[in-house]
Formats: C-alpha cells, sequence, structure tokens
C-alpha cells in the first residue's frame, strides 16, 4: 500500500527526495554518505539555518554546536527507530519531542559543565536544536519508518553533514574576520581583520559564496558529462 508523505516531510523532511511511497531503495552506504554531500542539511536542502547564521563566527563555537546537534540526532534517531512500533500514531510527532528535548537537555549540560565559555557564547540556540528541523525531519521521515541500523547510518551522515557546513563556515568567517584559527593567530600584527565577517551579515555572505561554489562545481560536472549522460545528470541535480 502506498503511503502518504506527511505534512512534516513535505516542510522538513527531504527537499529534493521523492514521496515516500515513491522513494527508491537505498543502500547503506547510500544512508551514509548522502548527508554529506547530495542532500547535505545545509548547502542542499537549507535547513538549520538559523543556528548556522548565528554561531558559526568562529571555528570553536561550530564544532560545538556541531557536535551537539550531531549527539541529539545520532541518539533521537536510535530511540525513535527503537519504539517507533510502540508508538501510536496520533501521538508520534510529540513523542518525538519529547525524545529530541532529553536529548538536548543532556547535551546542553554537559556542554554547561565541560565548555562554560562556549556555552555562554552559543547562547539559546543549544536549546533551540529541540525545534531544529533537520532533527525533527529525519525522525518523521526516516528513523520511524527504517530499522534502528539504517536509522543509525542516516544520522550520522546528515550529523556529519551538518557538522561540516558548520566548519566550513566557521573557519572562513574567523580566519577572515579575525585573522585566526581556533584562537591562534595566522596573519601577524599587519594583518587588518574583516570585521563585517563576524558579524550577522557575515553569516550571509558566507553561505551565499559557499552556495555559489557548490552550484559552480555541480554545472561543470554536468558540462563534463558525456551528452547521452547529461539527461541523468541533470535530474540528479534536481533531485540533490
Amino acid at each position: 500500500m502506498r503511503q502518504e508523505t506527511t505534512p512534516a516531510e513535505l516542510h522538513c523532511g527531504a527537499h529534493g527526495a521523492a514521496p515516500v511511497g515513491l522513494q527508491r531503495v537505498t543502500t547503506p552506504a547510500e544512508d551514509l554518505l548522502r548527508g554529506i554531500w547530495r542532500e547535505n542539511p545545509v548547502l542542499v536542502q537549507l535547513l538549520g539555518l538559523c543556528p548556522t547564521l548565528a554561531v558559526t563566527n568562529s571555528v570553536a563555537n561550530s564544532i560545538v554546536m556541531g557536535l551537539a546537534t550531531f549527539f541529539v540526532l545520532l541518539c533521537s534517531s536510535f530511540l525513535v527507530s527503537t519504539v517507533k512500533r510502540f508508538v501510536p500514531n496520533a501521538i508520534r510527532i510529540s513523542t518525538y519531542v519529547l525524545i529530541i528535548a532529553t536529548f538536548v537537555t543532556i547535551a546542553e549540560f554537559v556542554l554547561q559543565a565541560l565548555v562554560p565559555d562556549i556555552h555562554k557564547a552559543l547562547g539559546p540556540f543549544v536549546a533551540l536544536i529541540i525545534v531544529n528541523c533537520i532533527i525533527l525531519g529525519r525522525q518523521e521521515a526516516f528513523a520511524s519508518r527504517q530499522p534502528v541500523g539504517r536509522a543509525v547510518l542516516d544520522a550520522v551522515g546528515m550529523g556529519g553533514g551538518f557538522l561540516i557546513a558548520l566548519l566550513l563556515m566557521g573557519a572562513i568567517r574567523e580566519v577572515l574576520g579575525s585573522g585566526t584559527f581556533l584562537g591562534v593567530d595566522l596573519f601577524g600584527p599587519r594583518y587588518e581583520p574583516w570585521v563585517i565577517m563576524v558579524l550577522p551579515p557575515g553569516g550571509f555572505f558566507t553561505l551565499a559564496f559557499l552556495l555559489l561554489a557548490i552550484a559552480w562545481v555541480k554545472r561543470a560536472r554536468m558540462a563534463r558529462a558525456p551528452a547521452r549522460e547529461r539527461p541523468t545528470a541533470v535530474a540528479a541535480g534536481r533531485a540533490a
């Protein structure tokens, strides 16, 4: 029987993916790797942009935020896939939010104990992981429909892709905006930092240039593809 696509899948779930009932069978390797590049939650699906733009003014903040999100996504995907058969359909979203909130609370307490300065710098964005569309979308669109092993692979891929995107933005913004990398001076006292890069507009500029670079790479790959393969390449680019 064909399953209907839920609102959460359409809004948060998997931009560019086929409806659940029409999805092709994927391999475990594809489950793991698609979040890194083809369906990267930030650079392709443009999800989780609020923390991405807000906390990536330094590499340290990016790493901590990425790891916290990775932890919550991995643990919640594991638990949702484990208990899915026991959760009534009418309360599944409430159950997923409660599970996510539990792991967010654990992550916040750990960060507060281990890296209090960074936790303070991140402000409310650690707590706001609860409403991060990447996490709730993966629970509804994938973890609640797949075995535990595949749900964990999907979470590792999506969480890793989110962490990579944050690291890219954090590295660019800190190097240009402060002249440092993880607090280590790179260019000496004569370097004049681009202060705008560590301010909110810098997040938008950095994301825009990354998206432009990705679009250029995809177009160049399609242009190099043999003529008989181009329709397939174009369709794959649109799906991504």
